[in-house]
């Protein structure tokens, strides 16, 4: 058997592991994602093999190494401006609807939840100050988090490399935003700082912000049923009235409380608190 090969009892064990401490489901099938992502785990604990790795597990329970098996589960794919359609909802529909009801306060707070490496959150940014200078004169608060602290460091850091920017961010925001850092290119701080970059677990004991926009795009899909509806019930009570919903064009509305209707803005998956 090879290092990275796992046996089903390491899988189970792994499984348990992640969907106690995350609640992400992985299913029969992943055995091979399983034991690629912790070979460089195993590499750097010094052991031979997956196995070996799943046996200290057992061996430390609530060590911080479990912490650092469940991140390397999480799925972390984002992008700049990731689906383009939803995007030109915010920005021609979701954020001037805010704008108008939010206009007595001046006040607009938003969440990009499950943020990952931060380029959802980094690009609203962008869109608000192309496109909504009105804004500067407002308390705008924009809270990214994920359960992830290694993706969180990535995004404190604005690097990134030439694929990642090339993957959905327009020339004139790159040129604008962006300045050469080595290989990699660094986003301009005044970005940055626009955002502020947490850790959360979903489904942990801490609060869900209270906000005005909550986007949790392609983050369902990870969990059971009944998970799902214990989420999306807090989200309702993070959301205050008015405020919108954005989850993934493929995840199902079935699932929403009452308390939301769905709005028909960029490409589905678009619901607002009633």
């Amino acid at each position: 058997m090879s290092a990275t090969a796992i046996t089903p009892a390491e899988f189970g064990y792994i499984k348990g592991l992640v969907r106690e401490r995350s609640a992400i489901v992985l299913d029969e099938g992943k055995e091979y994602l399983v034991s690629s992502r912790l070979a460089p785990i195993a590499r750097q604990e010094g052991v031979a093999s997956v196995g070996e790795l799943v046996n200290r597990l057992r061996s430390r329970p609530g060590s911080t190494l479990h912490h650092a098996v469940v991140e390397a589960m999480t799925t972390n794919e984002t992008s700049f401006f990731r689906d383009p359609a939803v995007f030109d909802g915010l920005r021609k529909e979701i954020l001037p609807d805010l704008i108008r009801s939010r206009a007595a306060t001046r006040h607009l707070d938003i969440w990009s939840a499950a943020a990952s490496t931060g380029q959802e959150a980094y690009s609203l940014v962008m869109m608000m100050k192309e496109h909504f200078p009105e804004l500067a004169g407002w308390r705008t608060s924009i809270v990214a988090t994920d359960l992830n602290e290694q993706v969180l460091a990535k995004a404190r850091a604005g690097r990134y490399t030439q694929f990642e920017v090339n993957r959905g961010l327009p020339a004139p925001l790159m040129s604008r935003w962006f300045s050469r850092a080595g290989a990699e290119w660094q986003l301009d701080r005044e970005i940055l700082n626009a955002v502020q970059l947490r850790p959360l677990n979903l489904i942990g004991t801490a609060r869900y912000p209270q906000v005005d926009l909550i986007l949790l795009r392609n983050v369902l899909i990870y969990f059971d049923t009944e998970t799902k509806r214990q989420i999306l019930s807090r989200v309702r009570e993070a959301l205050r009235p008015g405020g919108y919903l954005l989850l993934g064009a493929s995840e199902s509305p079935l699932l929403l409380q009452s308390g939301f209707e769905r709005a028909d803005i960029g490409r589905g998956g678009c619901f607002r608190a009633v």
